[in-house]
This record gives C-alpha cells, structure tokens and sequence, in this order.
C-alpha cells in the first residue's frame, strides 16, 4: 500500500472543541503539514458554532496551503522547495532559484536555458515608460516611484491579463521578473541626474542590474565579481519568507481577480512599511545616530534599558529565535565586499564591525540569542556597494517579486481558490436611535 493511500485509509484526525456554557462539543478537521504545525480547519466554525476565531495579526491562522518555503524559527531554518538556503545561495544562481519557487523543482540543462532567456529578453521596458518617471520629483522616495511605475505595468502589456489564461500568467510573471530590475535602476538613475542605461542580453540577471545602475554612457563598466556574487545571493535570500505581511498582501489582492502587476505593486506598497521591509535601512539609520565607536557602550547600555526607547536594529529576528540562517550566509560575503572595495577605514562601515564585534561577546545579547540578522550585514554591504539608504527596500522588492509572483500563481491555480475576506470581532455600539439635527445636545 502506497503512502498516500495508507493516508487516506487512516481515520481523519480531529480536534474537540466545546463550549462550557451548553456542553456542546465539536469535532473540527486536523490538516497535516509535511513538516511543523498542523492546522485546525475552521473553515465551517462559524456555521456550526457561531463563533469566530480571534486573531489579530494573525500569529496562529494559517490563510493557505503552500509548497513554496518552510520556516522553523526555533531551529534557524530556512528551505525553498525542500532545498536549504545554505545549499542554494552557494550551490545555485539567482534565474535557478526563480525557477525553482515557480515550478517546483531545479530545472534542468534545456529548461534553465529556456528560462533564463525568456527572463534575459523580457528586460527591456516599453519606451513610452521612460515619460512616468518626470512626472516625479527629482527627490521623490524610490519606493513611491516603484509602485507607480510597477502598476503602470498593466496599462503596457493589456495583452496578458487574462488570469484564467495559464500562458497570459506564464508571460506576466516573465515579464514582472525581468522588467522590475529594469525600473529599479531606473528610479535610481533618475533620483541622481544620470542617463537611463539599457539592458544588456549578454550579461547575467545580477550583473545587468548592477550595469543598470552604475554604468554610464561616457566610459566602459567592469563589473566586479565579488559584488556581484554578495549581490546575487542577497537577491537569493531575499526570494520568498511564507506568509509575510507583503505577500498575504500579494495574496490577498490577487484573490480579487486583479491582474499580476497589481498585486505586485500592492505588494511594494505593503513592503515599504519601515517594519517590514525597512529594517536594513533602519540599520543605517542607528548607525548614524551612534556616530562614533566610542559610543558604542552608551547605545548597547540603552538596548538593554526596559525604560529606554531606544532599539537595536539589526539584531535578533521575530521568526527566528535562534539565529537568522540568511544572516550566516551572508555575514562572509559582508567582511569580504568590505575587503573587495577598501572601505574597511569608512567610518559608518568601521563603526558596524565594531558593533557586531562588541555585541557578539556581550553576554546580554548572547544569552537572549540577539545575533545580526539578514538585514544588519544587507545593509552594509548595499552602503558599500554605492547604493543609498533609500534604495534598500527598492532592491528588497526586486529580490522578493519572484516570490510574490510564485505565491500568487500557487494560489491561482487553487481549485477552490475563492476571495479573501478576513472577519471581524465588533466592540461597537449595538443599536442607537437616530436623533434630528435641531434636537442634538
């Protein structure tokens, strides 16, 4: 007997809930996860018992079934596919991870090939584009541009929005992949003066990004390998991380029946928020305000002070509750893009080392497991890289467009997909009389 007929012949797991007042007692389905939590389907609790459930911020429903990436924040795992983020940010490249979130395995020699030139061919941006960008403030946030931009999309390319239409979804998605790259630079040459530069069909996803954004027409470009290495595995670390507030966005606008660049610009929006998609410009930001290594003790004494308002950006991680697996990998590429370009003696990058140096040895921090997370050596190294603070959520959302894309064509293709509609529990007046204007106190 296979596995899954074994599955289906085993009775069907229940849970028991019961109610004090009535004695009444329900048996609501068990759903089995294939690693961490089960599920308690309530999706009948409300006919059956009249109650809901109460949840805010979510932190116990599951709002889908997913086969995309599984986190176990006790354990610092981190997996996409089944595949760990340690063997794919040092085995794999990024176009091979996009198409593994999209379809569910690593592809093989033909289709890797096929893959990456769709991606490679579907750079370019239509030219009408380029006239979005004036309509914005030399000094407007990236950010606010991206998702102009993003979901202007959809008035350029009509001719792919059916998303019942599987080949409709297979070009959106390729062209959401390989165009946002596109805008993302794009937006920063605007916000420094320079000339757009075109895409290049003979250099890698990452190094054409970086092309992009620090070439110029008056001499040539070399890209440095190291950069691009850090790079490509940030975008890597950054694909996709389950249910976060930007992708249940995703999600959740996508349940509409609204089109992909859409969703995805709803997406961007819900990452700009400073607690999501923020926190490595954040990590600069607390930087700057300790100034100086002398300091140093001073802040981490005001870490540790309940009473001070004062943070720690950078260290410990609300999932993970041991160590961030994305900020092991990356802490190397960190030190060695500091190596790479000689910026070891700038002040604001000297002052980082320092700090993780210092908080690393500090009990305070050891025993509470606040080590550097993703976003602490992210940050450094984009400072490093030549990209300003402003830009960091810009390049978080151009890493993180293929997982938004995977999640909502996962959800998509639900059978019994339907249109999200979150309840709630009403503390309101019950009923009130209306009174006429003239007879109000």
């Amino acid at each position: 007997m296979t596995a899954e007929k074994k599955a289906a012949a085993a009775p069907a797991k229940t849970f028991t809930l019961k109610d004090d007042q009535s004695g009444k007692e329900w048996k609501l389905p068990v759903v089995d996860g294939t690693v961490g939590p089960n599920g308690i389907d309530v999706r009948k609790l409300l006919a059956e018992t009249g109650h809901i459930t109460f949840d805010p911020s979510f932190n116990s429903t599951g709002a889908c079934k997913s086969k995309i990436t599984f986190i176990d924040g006790d354990a610092g795992k981190l997996m996409h596919r089944g595949y760990s983020i340690e063997d794919l940010t040092q085995k794999s490249n990024f176009i091979e991870v996009m198409y593994l979130l999209l379809y569910g395995d690593l592809p093989n020699k033909p289709d890797y090939e096929e893959f990456k030139r769709h991606i490679t061919y579907h750079t370019m941006v239509h030219e009408q584009v380029h006239f979005f960008f004036r309509g914005f403030r030399r000094d407007a946030h990236p950010m606010a541009i991206m998702c102009g931009v993003v979901g202007g999309l959809s008035a350029f390319y009509h001719d792919s929005l059916d998303i019942n239409n599987p080949q409709h979804r297979e070009i959106s998605i390729h062209r959401l992949i390989a165009k946002i790259p596109t805008l993302a630079a794009m937006t920063f040459k605007y916000a420094i003066g320079q000339p757009f530069m075109y895409p290049r069909n003979d250099l890698s996803f990452v190094e054409n990004f970086l092309y992009m954004c620090f070439a110029v027409p008056a001499e040539p470009y070399k890209i440095n390998p190291v950069v691009a290495k850090a790079l490509e595995k940030i975008f890597i670390l950054h694909a996709d991380h389950e249910q976060n507030a930007s992708t249940s966005t995703v999600r959740l606008a996508g349940s509409t029946g609204a089109n992909p660049f859409a969703c995805i610009a709803s997406g961007i929006t819900s990452l700009w928020g400073p607690a999501h998609g923020g926190a490595n410009q954040e990590v600069l930001e607390m930087l700057h305000e300790i100034g100086h290594k002398d300091r140093i003790p001073e802040f981490l004494a005001r870490a540790k002070d309940k009473n001070d308002p004062f943070k720690l950006m950078g260290f410990g991680h609300r999932i993970y509750k041991n160590y961030d697996p994305r900020a092991a990998v990356l802490k190397a590429d960190c030190h060695a893009v500091l190596e790479e370009l000689g910026v070891k003696n700038e002040p604001l990058l000297d002052l980082a080392m320092e700090l993780e140096k210092i908080a690393l040895s500090d009990p305070y921090f050891v025993e509470r497991k606040l080590f550097p997370n993703v976003d602490f050596y992210s940050g450094i190294i984009l400072k490093a890289m030549g990209f300003p603070t402003s830009m960091f959520t810009v390049l978080f959302a151009l890493a993180r467009t293929v997982g938004w894309c995977a999640q909502w064509k996962e959800m998509i293709e639900e059978p019994d997909m339907r249109i999200g509609r979150p309840r709630q529990l009403y503390i309101g007046a019950a009923g009130r009389p209306y009174v006429a204007l003239d007879k109000r106190k």
